[in-house]
């Protein structure tokens, strides 16, 4: 039984978090409320409260969760990855299963929970998670035309955001019901357009 005046004393916080990243992800940030996430987590909601200050305090921390999962498996895919045109190949694939994983939420958190939201510090927050991330895919192919890996002349602005909206494609389509293969197909057609650099 859990108490009122705190949390259980078996609460474990990480696992709460994972029950909360998938709850705003299933549902985002609107249509969640704090009875939601208490009845998912399993405590009641003083104990909520008392483990994570307020609804947006905890969105905020799921959102910086998942968002350091994505950036791991980018790093992951840059480090294993001999090109900047496999990882984002991979990159794009590896969208296309996770946001069709069994299990799992379909889409992606960022893009889910963007989607009717009228608050506006979790908008911001929201908008700034997908403007960092397309700086960040800028930056890798700036450095990867100045190596020599990609042709000169690459528009490193214009493929980033490319890059980008492919990304936020596939997390939409899978929301509306698009499978595993259809994506991939759709990571695969989205390279089409990637410049063709040396060791492709």
């Amino acid at each position: 039984m859990t108490s009122p005046r705190g949390r259980p004393r078996q609460f474990d916080r990480d696992v709460a978090l994972g029950i909360a990243v998938e709850v705003f992800w299933a549902r985002g940030y609107e249509a969640t409320s704090i009875n939601d996430l208490a009845t998912a987590i399993g405590i009641g909601v003083p104990s909520l409260y008392a483990a994570f200050g307020s609804k947006r305090a905890l969105f905020e921390e799921v959102v910086a969760e998942y968002t350091r999962r994505h950036a791991a498996s980018l790093q992951t895919a840059i480090d294993q990855e001999p090109t900047l045109t496999g990882a984002v190949r991979r990159l794009l694939l590896e969208a296309a299963a996770a946001s069709t994983r069994p299990g799992l939420p379909r889409g992606d958190l960022i893009v889910s929970a963007a989607v009717n939201t009228t608050a506006p510090e979790v908008e911001q927050l929201l908008r700034k998670l997908r403007v960092d991330g397309t700086a960040t895919l800028e930056a890798l192919i700036a450095r990867a035309v100045a190596a020599g890996e990609l042709p000169a002349g690459t528009d490193a602005h214009g493929l980033a955001h490319y890059v980008s909206a492919t990304l936020q494609g596939i997390a939409q389509q899978a929301r509306d019901g698009a499978d595993r293969a259809t994506l991939e197909k759709v990571a695969a057609l989205a390279m089409r357009a990637w410049p063709a650099g040396t060791g492709d």
